[in-house]
């Protein structure tokens, strides 16, 4: 782990402490940015420590702390809240963000256990760990409480062909983040989750091309700017712990999705 950029802390009642998970590129590295230009200190998480300066490097002064950290890696989630109580002192906002597709276009009878497992244990798995982590620091510290949110998917809906283990993990985030909600009434912990559909990232470069429809065909999607998406993550983050947005769904206004398309 390693401070990639400081800036002078203010006082700890001013302090607001934010984790965010696959920090290093698409959604996590927008609403890490948004995050930082707010004024947030950041414990930026991911496998790519390169990345993860990248993206401190979007907002000079920033306070991000980088840290390496497999999410799907019960110690590496150890060691990154760790740290981050090590060089915070206490945790505010987890943004629950790091998950992978999986093998695109790969039928159900096709998918490998292995693919399968890497994707629980990517979406779910780490999501679980991370949110158990950050779960316990908040409970502990002084003033008590926080907030954590789940980055879902529209996929937590309503799934498009061949994505069995991706969508499998984010209706089970539904769950999880329902299930936190209600755990962490009586210590101040609110829980939340964005489902998101089309942010232009890398990961829909292909979907502005051509995605696999329900009925067979291949079109092109319409994508929203993801600087939308870490708007809205900021606008849950900073509300009081006494106010909470239980899931909130941020969509391309024309994608595939309400209706028949």
């Amino acid at each position: 782990m390693n401070t990639v950029r400081t800036t002078d802390e203010g006082t700890a009642g001013q302090q607001r402490i934010a984790v965010v998970t696959g920090a290093g590129s698409g959604i996590g590295r927008a609403v890490a940015a948004e995050l930082l230009r707010a004024g947030w200190s950041l414990a930026l998480a991911g496998r790519h420590p390169e990345t993860l300066e990248e993206t401190a490097a979007l907002v000079p002064g920033g306070d991000a702390l980088a840290v390496r950290a497999d999410v799907s890696r019960p110690e590496d989630v150890t060691a990154l809240f760790a740290a981050v109580r090590d060089r915070f002192g206490r945790l505010d906002l987890l943004f629950n963000n790091a998950g992978t597709f999986g093998p695109g276009g790969v039928p159900v009878e096709e998918l490998s256990y292995d693919a399968w497992r890497h994707v629980v244990d990517t979406n779910l798995n780490g999501a679980f760990l991370c949110a158990q982590a950050a779960y316990r620091q908040m409970k502990e510290q002084e003033p008590q409480g926080g907030r954590i949110i789940n980055n879902g998917s529209i996929a937590a809906h309503t799934p498009r062909p061949h994505s069995v283990a991706y969508t499998a993990t984010k209706h089970a985030m539904t769950g999880l983040t329902k299930s936190l909600s209600l755990d962490g009434r009586a210590y101040d912990i609110a829980v939340g989750q964005i489902d998101i559909g089309n942010a232009a990232t890398d990961m829909t470069v292909r979907m502005q091309t051509g995605a696999l429809q329900a009925n067979g065909e291949i079109a092109p999607e319409p994508v929203m700017d993801v600087a939308d998406v870490a708007r809205t993550v900021r606008h849950m983050a900073e509300l009081p712990l006494q106010a909470n947005v239980q899931f909130a769904t941020v969509m391309a206004t024309a994608m595939p999705y309400v209706g028949r398309g």
